[in-house]
């Protein structure tokens, strides 16, 4: 879509997937993985992308997932029955299936495509990183800790009156 060969992706036009799921598959189990992951078999669980700007899932024709996906990056070409939570971007083919809700911030979706829930757009801050996070918390406390001039001035005014 938009000026891309239909089965492609950017990060998947870059190399292969790193980890493929053949159709002849079925799995019982959650899965977390980085990089590309290529599903054409059987799914049951949750799949959970532990690097989340550069991860890519791939739903093949013959894929299909029961069980939430948290991923950044994801094309459906097959179906999934399950809450679908795309931090980033998901692109739902003309043969896509998904029987649960759709949370995204960008979506592109071809004629066809069939998504039995509700889509709600997410615009959600970037996760922290551990360090961050301790940064954030810091600063947050100083900030508690310390009266703003404001408040001072308004002290020191009630004091003199």
């Amino acid at each position: 879509m938009l000026g891309r060969k239909k089965n492609q992706s950017p990060k998947a036009k870059a190399g292969a997937a790193d980890t493929l799921i053949s159709k002849e598959a079925k799995i019982n189990g959650n899965i977390s993985f980085t990089g590309v992951l290529h599903i054409d078999g059987h799914v049951q669980g949750d799949i959970t992308a532990e690097e989340f700007e550069n991860s890519l899932l791939t739903i093949g024709q013959n894929g299909y997932i029961e069980g939430e996906i948290n991923v950044p990056h994801i094309m459906v070409f097959g179906r999934v029955k399950g809450d679908v939570h795309a931090l980033e971007h998901i692109e739902l083919m003309s043969d896509a299936r998904i029987e649960g809700n759709v949370y995204y911030k960008l979506i592109e979706m071809a004629m066809g495509a069939e998504v039995n829930g509700q889509m709600l757009h997410k615009e959600e801050k970037p996760k922290l990183l551990a360090h961050q996070n301790k940064a954030e918390a810091e600063n947050a406390d100083k900030t508690k800790a310390e009266p703003s001039p404001q408040t001072e001035l308004e002290v020191d005014t009630a004091a003199k009156s």
